[in-house]
This record gives structure tokens, C-alpha cells and sequence, in this order.
């Protein structure tokens, strides 16, 4: 889900999914040095609440940085790998490159990108990629660790919904909850002891348990960042066509 809310999508996600109240990003921490090949999306400007980062990703070869089509917002783009963004921070900064596909319809969305950067990056060990249609037969007690940069907490106030960020990356565990041909819907529900993602994660991976395979990356949800968690599966024949022309594939 992106850095900012939009309330035409807000309201389209509270009729499609049932929304409850929120206090926290469920069962989240912080990821400090667990994950340092997830990284951010840094705004260009700065946003009112005094954060920086709008999108998530991962790092899959030196060069190479893994997010979602959907959070373009140009070209050029910085990426941070700080684990608790600053600004002045070290980033790094390449080019976009969205799926020409995207938006593909919902059968297969195609919202896909990885940003090319101008120069290699050194002591971070890059995420692996899942090989062909191997997350077609996961077992349905599989759990997903969620990592990014999206908000922390949800509140709910007589104004509506609240979304706070503060530019520290996160994690949390999730369990399959369905499978199709090209998404993995992951359960966030607090009540089963799953946690999930909100505005922010977008681009973000979900690895295979506790593994560096990232199965999916986090598109969307419910609309108070508590049900179900949204994610691309990385293991299609669109996917992995799109990520052949910029990576090695397993």
C-alpha cells in the first residue's frame, strides 16, 4: 500500500473489506538490522508530518531494487536502507522502471517495478526470488514475514482514520490466507496473532517464512491496515518476465 491515502481507494477497500478498528499496525516491530537488504523510497520533499518515506522495496541484485509500479513518482528516485530514515541519511539513487503492463486489469495487475541504481550497493547481501510457480501448492499453515516502512499505527478519531509514520523500517508475521493465479492474500488479523502491513509497505516484500525468498510483494488491503494483506506473487510467468530483463532468475 502507497505512502498516501487516497479516499476514493479508501472508501472502494471499506466496501470490499470489512474494516474494524485499529490502534496499531498488527503485532509489528521494529526490524532494526534483521532485514538491511529491505529498503525505502524517498520523497524528494519532505511530508507535512515531517516523514521522508513513501514506498518500500527490497534489494534483489547490487543494482537492482525491487518495489511496486504503483509507487512511481518519476524517474529518478532515491532509496535509503537505514533502517530508521533521517534526513541527510545515505541514499542511493537510480531509474524507475514500472511493468509496461501495469495497470493490467485485476486478474493481473502487472504492478511490478524495480529501480536500476547508478552504482552497486556494498555489505548488503541481496533477497532471493522464488523459482517458477512454486508458491502455487504453499500449504495454507504458511507464514509470511512482512517488512517495510509503512505506518506504525492507525487511529481512529471523530475526523476518521489517522495514518502516523515515522520512517522506521518494520516487520511482522502473517499466515496464508488464499492463493490464486498471481496474488497471495495473507491474514493480519491481530485476534489470530497474525500481524500485516498498511499505506507505506507498498513494494515491500513477504518473504517464505523466515527464509530470504521473497514470495510476493505488498500491493494493497483493507482500508484500516488489520484484515488481509494484498501481495503480487513473484513466481508467475508475468513476473518473472518482467524480472528476467534485470536480474538472474532461480
Amino acid at each position: 500500500m502507497r505512502r498516501r491515502l487516497l479516499l476514493a481507494f479508501a472508501l472502494l477497500l471499506a466496501v470490499l473489506l470489512p474494516a474494524a478498528p485499529a490502534s496499531a499496525i498488527t503485532n509489528g516491530t521494529a526490524d532494526g538490522g534483521a532485514h538491511p537488504n529491505v529498503g525505502g523510497l524517498v520523497s524528494a520533499t519532505q511530508y507535512s508530518d515531517g516523514t521522508w518515506i513513501y514506498c518500500s522495496g527490497t534489494l534483489i541484485s547490487p543494482t537492482v531494487f525491487l518495489t511496486a509500479a504503483h509507487c512511481a513518482e518519476g524517474d529518478r528516485v532515491a532509496v535509503t536502507f537505514d533502517p530508521d530514515y533521517v534526513d541527510g541519511d545515505k541514499v542511493y539513487y537510480g531509474t524507475f522502471y514500472a511493468d509496461p503492463a501495469y495497470p493490467g486489469p485485476t486478474s493481473d495487475a502487472h504492478d511490478i517495478a524495480v529501480v536500476v541504481l547508478d552504482r552497486a550497493v556494498k555489505g548488503i547481501t541481496p533477497a532471493l526470488l522464488p523459482t517458477a510457480d512454486s508458491l502455487s501448492g504453499v500449504s495454507s499453515t504458511q507464514q509470511f514475514t512482512s517488512v517495510g516502512y509503512g505506518a506504525y499505527e492507525v487511529t481512529n478519531s471523530p475526523g476518521g482514520h489517522q495514518y502516523l509514520y515515522d520512517d522506521v523500517r518494520m516487520v511482522a508475521t502473517g499466515t496464508l490466507n488464499a492463493v490464486n493465479k498471481t496474488w497471495l492474500r495473507i491474514s493480519m488479523n491481530p485476534s489470530t496473532g497474525n500481524g500485516g502491513t498498511c499505506y507505506g509497505d507498498s513494494g515491500g516484500p513477504n518473504f517464505l517464512g523466515t527464509t530470504q525468498v521473497v514470495a510476493a510483494i505488498t500491493i494493497t488491503g483493507d482500508a484500516v491496515c488489520r484484515s488481509t494483506n494484498v501481495v503480487y506473487r513473484l513466481d508467475t510467468p508475468a513476473a518473472r518476465a518482467f524480472l528476467g530483463q534485470y536480474v538472474t532468475l532461480p
